[in-house]
């Protein structure tokens, strides 16, 4: 008799409420693919576009999820054992392919990495896509060096707690924002150094704690917020857009000589695959472990309350990453 597994099917896009929880055939690695027995999972609010019906050439019924921690039930090329405790991210899953909302998922083994570090299954689940983007936009996008001064716009995000405390660890001087009075401390408590309370015009108060203006913005809000930022900026430094928390794809009536200061850099990171299978997770992990790496926890849910956990991060309710567990 074939095993059955707990899967998140999306049938149509929509609310929450479309996320339903069915059983399905647990379903058999190919030649090249992994079948991981799903532990964890964080949630994206790429998950959440997706799931409204924003995420052009995704077919439904689909199985969301771009992430997923978890232990190898089957490998049929040979490249892990059964039992590795593994994560993988991206390349097409949940999307292209279905992905980790679900107990068991296949991927392709190119896009599997061993994870050693010693860490519950629900801090694990928050590591990968969001220290992938963390990394990348800070280190890869951005290069940022011991010295810099950096500002997050958007601090408060997951991606933007973490990236806070890479680029502690890394020597720079960390600016972050936040609309909330209130989440300071936490800003602090992550290695920010100075806190700016954001709304909407932060430029002229960056350029009080950093004459001149700083040489590194992590913009996290997106187009609502990105002209302020690139404000902020000195000449010679750079911007990188990586998070779109603002729910605007566009800068409306965008004139490049207006919104980018003269010798002002622009780019994004959207980073995939290649930058998760380079970046350092073993060395992140063991600092998470180690306490020297803050990660931004959020709640966990259970698979069972699927709704419930893109509920919260609709309504913009968790102060840190979401990690559903199985």
């Amino acid at each position: 008799m074939t095993e059955m597994m707990k899967a998140v099917v999306i049938e149509t896009p929509g609310g929450p409420e479309v996320l339903h929880l069915v059983e399905r055939h647990v379903p058999k690695a190919q030649a090249g693919q992994v079948l991981i027995r799903v532990k964890a999972f964080g949630i994206n609010r790429s998950e959440l576009f997706t799931r409204q019906g924003h995420s052009p050439g995704v077919q439904f019924p689909r199985i969301l999820g771009i992430e997923a921690v978890g232990v190898v039930e089957a490998a049929s090329g040979g490249e892990f054992a059964a039992g590795d405790r593994v994560a993988t991210v991206m390349g097409g899953m949940g999307r292209q392919f279905d992905g980790g909302y679900a107990e068991f998922t296949i991927v392709p083994a190119r896009q599997v990495r061993r994870l050693h570090a010693e860490l519950p299954w629900a801090v694990l689940g928050a590591l990968p896509e969001m220290l992938q983007t963390a990394w990348g936009a800070t280190f890869k996008a951005l290069r940022l060096q011991a010295g810099d001064s950096f500002l997050v716009r958007g601090g408060t995000t997951s991606v933007g707690l973490a990236a806070i405390g890479l680029a502690r660890q890394a020597g720079a001087r960390v600016l972050a924002t936040t609309r909330k009075a209130d989440r300071s401390d936490l800003l602090r408590e992550h290695g920010a150094h100075e806190v700016i309370v954001d709304d909407g015009s932060i430029a002229g108060r960056v350029r009080e704690f950093v004459p001149g203006g700083v040489n590194k913005v992590l913009e996290l809000v997106g187009t609502t917020t990105l002209p302020d930022s690139l404000q902020a900026i000195a000449s010679g430094g750079v911007a990188c857009m990586a998070g779109m928390v603002g729910d605007q794809w566009s800068i409306r009536d965008f004139a490049p000589m207006d919104v980018i200061p003269h010798l002002v850099s622009l780019t994004i990171y959207s980073g995939g695959v290649a930058e998760f299978m380079e970046m350092p997770l073993d060395d992140m992990a063991a600092a998470v472990a180690n306490g020297t790496l803050r990660v931004p926890s959020g709640p966990v849910f259970h698979i069972d309350d699927v709704v419930e956990a893109h509920r919260c991060m609709e309504e913009n309710r968790a102060l840190g990453k979401i990690v559903i567990t199985t």
